[in-house]
């Protein structure tokens, strides 16, 4: 009787699990214009750009690329819970070259977290490229910093996954940051916290929790669509001597270039 019982729930939880799965691969490609109506051309065409739209604005000002409202895509709660100073905002397509791709090619593409490392920006102090972040190391966990290396691409697309990581940034030296990925029925998104102080000068420049980032990621009929923000609220000390909306900016800039190098490789 108990292996009976066992075996029907086996079954009805495997069932289930296939149901949710087939729902998130099946899913009808949207449109851009369905995701943000009301675009001009010329603005439209310049989300479908290499370089995309980004800006960056204090946290009372509106946003611009307000995606629709039955879109079910909500960044900027998630942004908010940091009660940030400052936000960064930006739009991407990255049309097809070749085969369509899916989810799981999202997914594999935020598994190389070593590729985060070396990705250069413009330095307005240097006057030059440099890299912002020189290391990039996946951890065992929070608390544990054992590097561990990224895995293989997988074959099967899980529901949702916590990563740890620590970038050694330019500007900042060690920071630690935790990353959830979760799947939805037609996108990824990818939210990154950081889990330790952010110090300058050995200040504490962004305190545990005060930069949040979220990357959402969908494959679109046109191509992958890659809507992220960004907020962080900093100390005087650190407003005073760096510019914090090009700070936020930059760095997302750099992860949005990881991802999409990740999905045209």
């Amino acid at each position: 009787m108990f292996l009976q019982r066992f075996n029907r729930t086996a079954i009805g939880i495997l069932f289930a699990f296939f149901l949710l799965s087939a729902a998130w691969a099946e899913a009808p490609l949207r449109s851009f214009d369905e995701l943000f109506p009301g675009f001009t051309e010329n603005k439209r065409n310049e989300a479908f750009s290499p370089e995309g739209m980004i800006r960056s604005i204090r946290a009372n000002e509106a946003l611009e690329f307000t995606p629709a409202a039955d879109s079910g895509i909500d960044l900027i709660n998630a942004v908010k819970r940091a009660n940030p100073s400052f936000l960064a905002e930006s739009l991407l397509v990255i049309p097809y070259s070749g085969r369509e791709l899916d989810k799981l090619d999202i997914y594999n593409a935020l598994g190389q977290i070593s590729g985060l490392k070396g990705r250069l920006y413009h330095s307005h102090t240097r006057q030059e490229e440099v890299p912002l972040f020189e290391e990039a190391t996946r951890l065992e966990s929070e608390r544990r910093n054992n590097p561990i290396p990224d895995p293989p691409p997988a074959s099967v697309l899980p529901a949702s996954e916590t990563v740890y990581i620590r970038l050694k940034d330019v500007n900042f030296g060690n920071t630690f940051y935790r990353a959830d990925m979760t799947v939805d029925h037609h996108g990824i998104s990818y939210s990154l916290a950081n889990t330790r102080n952010i110090s300058y000068l050995f200040f504490p420049a962004i305190r545990e929790g005060r930069f949040s980032a979220v990357l959402y990621m969908e494959p679109l009929s046109e191509g992958v669509l890659i809507y992220s923000m960004a907020g962080a609220y900093a100390s005087d000390f650190v407003s005073n001597r760096i510019h914090v909306p090009s700070a936020i900016s930059k760095r997302l800039e750099v992860f949005i270039d990881w991802v999409s190098e990740g999905l045209e490789n």
